[in-house]
């Protein structure tokens, strides 16, 4: 694994372990497991191991970076809105283009303890540095229509630890890249309401990676070897929208995105496997193709935007994802004697989010963004895995936009993602591998901005 390594696109990706794919027949006989578990979500530009609740992202590069989401479906200001709710195009005048970007970075330790039954190291710092540009254009073609399209990314997770730490024969790199390109269409009805339409494609590439422990079944002084698991797909969703402006100050939004179905169906690529017993076994799943369904989960988020004077408004979200039924990612192998089974149960649980800001008109010139979120968790406890450290996250952000002249704004922002400390007890079921710890502090840092050119 290549530390260095950066996802093309800063597409971050998200897996996770624990879901076996069986192989047994009959009595006394060497088992194999092949396990997969799939995440979810919508994007393009780039996504990141930063989770909102789970993995998706609210930050692309536009100025909502800066509020931390709030108001981010009524705010209704730039052609980035369109990702956030396709009725929100309506209010932007002549044509408008948004191109932005962003870097991630952070740090995702594990500090394993003593509990933990395989030999290693703590992994180093599993966060892989993640760029990610977005882009988003808007053209009013009458008095009620506008239309517009989106290039961005908000969802995934990649994470890259050290090839002999002891989580190895979990995980030791892994990533789902989902990529959206979203044409939108914004219809007024009347000078309060508008709804929106943007039906999205999505492509989805999953990859993971992770060692292959030789000496098991009376195998002793191998080396490890190594499973190798990579696919893609493309799928459909949609999202919809609301934008009631019930005058010149106030405005309600609301935002539905649909779920979308990645299915990834291929065979793990195992190397190095000098055991030969453990070889013979493995020949059994090898020939098999793993079939893993991602479920990028379907989102409702209903926001406020209020200007109470020239120089401050204030604004707010309220959010449900529905990680319940994100699916199974990952693919891991593990070895023993017995039956096999490919059943497993992830236990995710459905997220929430609310999040305040606020902008301050600075002058003519120069606007100042602030805002503070929380989203809880898509795991409990118990539940969470090396391949996917789910946590709840709070997040605190600020941002500017300056106006340079009538046709160009520039934008700048930052956000500070504390995901906390994240206690892990994974055991493999058939080898009883066990790994235990925790990952300390672990947060993210989002460095954003952009230009805006209205022509």
């Amino acid at each position: 694994m290549n530390h260095s390594r950066i996802i093309p696109w800063g597409w971050l990706c998200v897996n996770s372990p624990n879901l076996e794919s069986p192989r047994g027949h009959g009595c006394r006989h060497q088992r194999a497991v092949v396990m997969a578990l799939i995440a979810s979500g919508s994007v393009i530009g780039y996504s990141a191991v930063a989770e909102a609740g789970g993995i998706l992202l609210y930050e692309a590069g536009q100025e909502d970076s800066g509020l931390a989401n709030a108001g981010s479906a009524a705010r209704a200001m730039d052609p980035s809105v369109l990702m956030t709710n396709p009725a929100g195009i309506s209010r932007l005048a002549g044509n408008q283009l948004y191109v932005g970007g962003q870097l991630i970075v952070g740090r995702i330790d594990f500090d394993p303890d003593g509990s933990t039954n395989t030999s290693g190291g703590d992994g180093g710092n599993a966060m892989v540095p993640t760029p990610g540009p977005s882009l988003f254009v808007s053209h009013r073609v009458d008095e009620r229509s506008t239309i517009g399209l989106g290039i961005y990314g908000n969802f995934g997770l990649g994470l890259d630890y050290d090839n002999d730490w002891v989580g190895r024969y979990v995980v030791q790199e892994t990533s789902i890249v989902a990529a959206s390109l979203q044409p939108t269409y914004a219809y007024r009805f009347n000078p309060k309401l508008s709804v929106g339409i943007g039906p999205r494609l999505v492509y989805g590439n999953f990859r993971t990676e992770s060692a292959v422990n030789n000496n098991v079944l009376g195998g002793a002084g191998y080396d490890d070897g190594q499973m190798e698991y990579e696919d893609h797909d493309t799928a459909w969703g949609w999202n919809l929208g609301a934008l009631y402006e019930m005058d010149d100050f106030t405005r309600f939004g609301l935002a539905y995105t649909s779920k979308v179905d990645l299915d990834f169906d291929d065979k793990p690529n195992f190397r190095g496997i000098d055991n030969p017993v453990l070889d013979t076994t493995i020949q059994q799943v090898a020939v098999n193709r793993v079939g893993l369904g991602l479920r990028i989960p379907e989102t409702l988020t209903a926001s406020v935007f209020h200007q109470i004077s020239d120089a401050w408004a204030v604004m707010g979200s309220v959010g449900w994802q529905n990680w319940s039924e994100f699916g199974d990612i990952g693919v891991e192998f593990d070895s023993g004697l017995g039956d096999a089974s490919t059943e497993a149960d992830r236990h995710y649980q459905d997220t929430w989010h609310v999040s305040l800001g606020a902008q301050h008109q600075v002058n003519h010139r120069l606007r100042w963004n602030m805002g503070i979120a929380y989203d809880s968790s898509a795991v409990k406890n118990a539940d969470r895995t090396l391949d996917n450290p789910m946590n709840e996250a709070w997040r605190l952000a600020t941002g500017i936009n300056y106006r340079w002249d009538d046709q160009l704004d520039l934008v700048l922002n930052y956000t500070f993602i504390y995901l906390g400390d994240m206690d892990v007890d994974q055991t493999k079921n058939l080898s009883g591998q066990r790994v235990s710890g925790e990952y300390s502090s672990t947060y993210l840092n989002v460095f954003g901005g952009g230009v805006r050119w209205r022509f």
